[in-house]
C-alpha cells in the first residue's frame, strides 16, 4: 500500500489519538463523504477526530467514505480508510461495493487493498452484478486477472441478463484478452 502523504500521516495521529465523541449523526457522515469527494482532508480528518465511527459513515444517498474515496481515485484516502477499520464490503445506496468500484474504473491498487482487507470477490449488486462482470464490461484486463487469481467465479450469472462474466467476454470482440484470461479458468460445474 502507499505511503499515506506525510500531512495525513501528522494529523491522522493526532485525530485518532482523541477520545471518541458522541455517536456520528448521519449530518457528520454526509459532511465526511463530501470533504472526501472534495479534496479537503483537513475538513475530513476533524470530522473523524470528533466523529471516529465516521470511517462507516454513509451520506443521504447511501454514498460512502470508502467508495467516495475510491470514485476520486484518492489512493491516501483509501488506503487510510481501510487501516481504519472501513468495511471493504459496505455498498452504496445502488448496491454497488468499493470492490465494484475500484474494478469499474480500473483502481488497480485499491482493488488489491481491499482483497487483502477480507473483501467478499462475489459480492453483488442490485442487478446481481460482481465485480469481475464489472471489470469485463469495462475491460479492465489486470482487474480481471486479479479477481480470478482471489477466487472469483467466471460463471456466475447476473440477474438482469442472466449473463456472466465468461458470456460477456465472449460477446465482446474488441478485447478478446478477456476471454483469453477468463477460458483459462475453468467453468464451476
Amino acid at each position: 500500500m502507499h505511503a499515506l502523504k506525510p500531512f495525513l500521516l501528522a494529523v491522522a495521529a493526532v485525530a485518532l489519538a482523541a477520545p471518541a465523541a458522541a455517536q456520528v449523526t448521519g449530518y457528520e457522515g454526509a459532511q465526511f463523504v463530501k470533504a472526501i469527494q472534495d479534496g479537503k482532508s483537513d475538513d475530513a480528518l476533524k470530522l473523524m477526530q470528533d466523529h471516529p465511527s465516521v470511517v462507516n459513515a454513509r451520506d443521504i444517498n447511501g454514498q460512502t467514505p470508502l467508495i467516495a474515496s475510491i470514485e476520486s481515485r484518492a489512493e491516501d484516502w483509501t488506503g487510510f480508510l481501510l487501516q481504519q477499520g472501513a468495511d471493504p464490503d459496505t455498498p452504496n445506496g445502488q448496491g454497488e461495493t468499493p470492490l465494484m468500484a475500484a474494478a469499474k474504473i480500473g483502481f488497480q491498487d485499491a482493488v488489491g487493498w481491499l482483497l487483502g482487507s477480507g473483501a467478499k470477490v462475489d459480492a453483488t449488486n442490485r442487478m446481481g452484478e460482481t465485480a469481475l462482470i464489472i471489470a469485463v464490461q469495462h475491460r479492465q484486463v489486470p482487474i480481471v486477472r486479479a479477481l480470478l487469481e482471489a477466487g472469483a467465479d467466471p460463471d456466475k450469472a447476473d440477474s438482469a441478463q442472466g449473463y456472466s462474466a465468461r458470456d460477456y467476454a465472449k460477446r465482446d470482440n474488441r478485447t478478446p484478452e478477456l476471454l483469453r484470461i477468463i477460458q483459462s479458468k475453468k467453468p464451476a460445474r
